[in-house]
């Protein structure tokens, strides 16, 4: 048995291995952030997120009724049936205010997200 042939096959696969599960982790390690919908408003309705980084943004309706979490500024338009989570991402973002709004409840679900 050539155990240099053998060892170098494990520390191929090894290497292998880490190399994967790194870029595994550089998907989860996207920041998260949370946004309820309850009694037709967005809690928070000021969303403080980091700038210039993909941000996962978890959005659960409690409510009843479906809504839209929408955002012409952030390009994003997603139904989220009630009772239920959905999940966007958004970003990298330059500093500043990003409006969003529930499109089924224009006049009580707004907020922004501020990238800072």
């Amino acid at each position: 048995m050539n155990t240099g042939f053998t060892l170098g096959v494990s520390l191929r696969c090894l290497l292998a291995t880490a190399m994967l599960s790194a870029c595994a982790f550089a998907h989860a390690g996207d920041p998260e952030a949370n946004l309820v919908i309850r009694n037709h408003r967005f809690d928070p309705a000021e969303l403080k997120i980091p700038a210039n980084q993909r941000v996962k943004l978890t959005v659960h309706n409690q409510d009843d009724t479906p809504e839209e979490f929408e955002s012409h500024q952030l390009n994003r338009e997603k139904l989220v049936p009630p009772g239920s989570k959905v999940v966007i991402f958004i970003g990298p973002l330059k500093p500043g205010r990003y409006d969003f709004w529930g499109e089924y409840n224009e006049a009580t679900a707004k907020g922004v997200v501020v990238a800072e």
